[in-house]
């Protein structure tokens, strides 16, 4: 089946610069590559023939929209993320519901986040928040990533003209078409030349394959440059939304360009030499999730619309354990963070609660679309303030067309310095498509335990971000047809001011959950920033 997404939305992994791959050797003669967006003077290269190419016409195909009903989504599909998934037998396992910490800041990277189609984010009082990720779909897996032999490049793609570029990645099943699953290559230098053939700017894929120039229009060649190691997939393959475009011999192909166009993509194999260690000894990244931390009572409300799903904490103080369930336990370890999950154990859990539960789980509420809907405002910036030592923002890449994460390190000497935020398991910085923030009623039971209201049955105002925009939408755990039909909860729903679905785009969710008291203020320019209030009594 041919995927009908474009995969630059898709993969969420991203690369930490302690387990790189890269050679950081030069594009060009041992010279690292140019910053991308740097022109480089036509006479600094000489001029090269213009490749010659017989690319076959490609079309696109028509934009996409899944759900919110279960038969609204295709076979194979995630109704967490609208998206196809590797093998659609794990969409038979109920959801697995992981309680992450968050602080002290020895607990991060944390290890299995880019797997999660959803990840709530919580205040624990203390000035602390938590995560309960939600794993459905796709188990967690530590990866080497395989990568060029130019320098991985890092930071957010700045746009200041027409956009030409997009992905490359590793054509794991070797069909020529980019799966949502598939990973993105980092460190590939990619070169662009004018239409004399002179070469005008270059740059090199950051972790999760991306690359980008800012052009004028106009007709232009790339260039992408290959070790060794690596080799071209068959090209033209389908649509033009999930194909590979280099050509297999020269690595090159021609754009003219008259608007933004990111579908410039070159999906990469394996040579038959196979793919070298640079350092002969890169470890693997343990096969753990975590660091696990105590349960909350919101799990409680999470579990209860994700039906026959298994919840895992480390213990719980005696008045929250008493009201919430559980699948497994994790060592309450401060050390770290908190203890580690085997993935082996997490497999093993999630088998044996398939076992033991109902499979007539239905986990679709949600609408996603390609397009992003009308109304919204411009939004490239949302820095979150919890307290001095916990602060985050996300900022909008136009190259993935989603949101990267950024946190700072819990210091004093460096409060609201913030930084990418990877994932142990694999590396790669972390981006979620959709950033929705939730109002919820927060009461206090001690000064260090709160009751966060997310119960069935409840709403409340929220905001989306999504492709670069803010929309003021609502959040839902009401029953509709199907749940007074069948008796059976479904997940939070996201609605429009009117009631109807509102339009999450295709890919991972991050939920932060708000008192209604927070303040939500326009920056200017694209910024915004939440000022997280606690709740009166809270430590």
């Amino acid at each position: 089946m041919i995927d009908p997404y474009k995969s630059k939305y898709k993969f969420r992994q991203g690369l930490g610069l302690y387990i790189l791959l890269a050679l950081a050797v030069s594009c060009t003669k041992g010279k690292a590559p140019s910053p991308a967006n740097t022109a480089l003077s036509s006479q600094t290269a000489s001029p090269i023939p213009l490749p010659t190419l017989s690319p076959t016409p490609q079309s696109f195909s028509a934009p996409n929209t899944f759900g919110p009903e279960k038969e609204n989504f295709p076979d194979g599909y995630n109704p967490l993320s609208g998206l196809p998934v590797e093998d659609p037998n794990l969409l038979t396992y109920p959801a697995m519901l992981v309680s992450i910490s968050h602080f002290p800041p020895a607990a991060r990277p944390q290890a299995g986040l880019s797997f999660a189609p959803w990840v709530f984010e919580f205040y624990i009082t203390e000035g602390a928040t938590r995560f309960l990720s939600v794993f459905h779909g796709a188990f967690p897996e530590p990866e080497i990533p395989v990568t060029g032999n130019c320098e991985i490049r890092t930071g957010v793609f700045t746009q200041t003209a027409l956009l030409l570029g997009n992905q490359v990645w590793l054509d794991k099943n070797r069909n020529g078409r980019q799966e949502s699953y598939e990973p993105g290559v980092g460190g590939v230098c990619v070169r662009l030349y004018d239409s004399t053939g002179s070469l005008i700017q270059s740059t090199t894929t950051d972790s999760n394959g991306y690359y980008g120039f800012n052009v004028s229009p106009g007709k232009y060649s790339l260039e992408f440059v290959l070790p060794e190691w690596l080799q071209f997939t068959s090209p033209n393959v389908g649509d033009e939304n999930a194909d590979s475009d280099a050509d297999p011999q020269s690595g090159k192909v021609e754009a003219d360009l008259q608007s933004t166009l990111l579908s410039i993509d070159a999906g990469l194999i394996p040579s038959e030499q196979g793919i070298p260690d640079p350092n002969q000894s890169t470890p693997m990244p343990k096969a753990e999730i975590g660091p696990v931390r105590s349960g909350r009572l919101i799990y409680a409300d999470i579990a209860g619309f994700f039906q026959s799903s298994c919840l895992i904490y480390a213990f719980a103080s005696e008045e929250v354990l008493e009201q919430i369930p559980h699948c497994a336990f994790v060592t309450h370890n401060f050390a770290g963070g908190g203890s580690m999950l085997q993935l082996d154990r997490f497999k093993a859990l999630a088998e044996d609660n398939k076992k033991h539960t109902s499979n007539n789980f239905n986990y679709a509420s949600n609408l996603f679309t390609d397009e992003p809907p009308a109304g919204g405002v411009p939004a490239s910036q949302l820095d979150i303030y919890v307290a001095l030592l916990n602060q985050s923002g996300w900022t909008y890449d136009p190259l993935y067309g989603s949101w990267l994460r950024f946190v700072d390190d819990a210091d004093k000497k460096t409060a609201g310095q913030l930084h990418a935020e990877v994932d142990r398991l694999t590396g790669r910085q972390l981006h979620f498509e959709n950033v929705i923030i939730i109002s919820v009623q927060h009461d206090v039971i001690t000064r260090t335990n709160l009751d966060i209201h997310l119960e069935l049955g409840s709403g409340g105002f929220a905001t989306l971000f999504r492709d670069g925009q803010k929309y003021d939408i609502r959040w839902d755990t009401k029953s509709g047809d199907f749940e007074k039909k069948t008796g059976q909860a479904r997940p939070i729903k996201f609605v429009n001011p009117d009631g109807s679905p509102a339009s999450l785009k295709p890919g991972s969710t991050w939920i932060f959950v708000a008192t209604p008291y927070s303040v939500l203020s326009d920056e200017g320019n694209g910024a915004w920033n939440l000022r997280y209030y606690p709740p009166e009594g809270a430590k």
